[in-house]
């Protein structure tokens, strides 16, 4: 698998990008802290997908079929699951999921184990991350201006997706498996140190996407 062993880091990186590229054949140094992130964030997603993928099958069995997570005209699965958009590729997105995650989960656990990888499979897991985060944003889109309804464990699948785009974006910028040229290090230099402030700017825009979009309602209830 590319794999060979070594001692885990002992906490997170917290160097700016070398800018020093990786060869195919060199292990990335990957800390503790992501490797966590991987497995946590993996699994919340992985969970989600199961569960959406359960009562999908259930609503194909029977068309009547009311989810547990049908809570008030806007967070409501049922309306979610019934439209295109939940089988974009003609089965449920959350298959997807269950595929992707699943890699993820075993990634992490992977490095918590010793294992450090090549950067051939951090530019995959970049690529996948980045196929990611482009569906999840068509899909923000289309839950809120055409659907019209939000799905609790699609929002799942949203947070983790955002978190492991941008971390693994900044991993693989600070280790040089994204080679950075010399006059971009700077601009660079603050999301690397510190890797919380991209996905908590996203969440935040989410969460006022969500509030201004369905604000009829939202303030019907304060």
């Amino acid at each position: 698998m590319g794999a060979t062993a070594a001692a885990p880091a002992a906490a997170p990186d917290e160097a700016a990008p070398t800018g020093a590229e990786h060869g195919s054949t060199d292990p990335v140094p990957t800390s503790w802290a992501f490797a966590l992130l991987l497995v946590i964030a993996g699994a919340a997603a992985l969970a989600a997908s199961v569960v959406l993928t359960l009562d999908k099958i259930k609503l194909l069995q029977n068309p009547g079929f009311v989810p547990d997570c049908n809570i008030n005209p806007i967070i409501s699965c049922g309306s979610v699951m019934r439209t295109e958009q939940a089988s974009v590729f003609g089965f449920a997105n959350s298959l997807l999921g269950i595929a992707g995650f699943a890699v993820v989960v075993t990634l992490g656990v992977g490095i918590l184990a010793g294992g450090r990888y090549r950067r051939w499979l951090w530019l995959g897991l970049q690529a996948g991350t980045l196929a990611g985060i482009v569906f999840v944003g068509w899909l923000i889109g289309q839950s809120l201006y055409v659907i019209g309804a939000l799905c609790p464990y699609c929002m799942v699948v949203w947070a983790a997706t955002i978190a492991l785009f941008w971390c693994t974006t900044v991993h693989n910028l600070r280790h040089g498996v994204i080679p950075v040229p010399e006059r971009w290090r700077g601009g660079v230099a603050v999301p690397a140190r510190y890797p919380w402030v991209l996905p908590a700017i996203s969440y935040l825009v989410v969460v006022l996407m969500v509030l201004n979009r369905f604000w009829y309602y939202w303030r019907t209830l304060l």
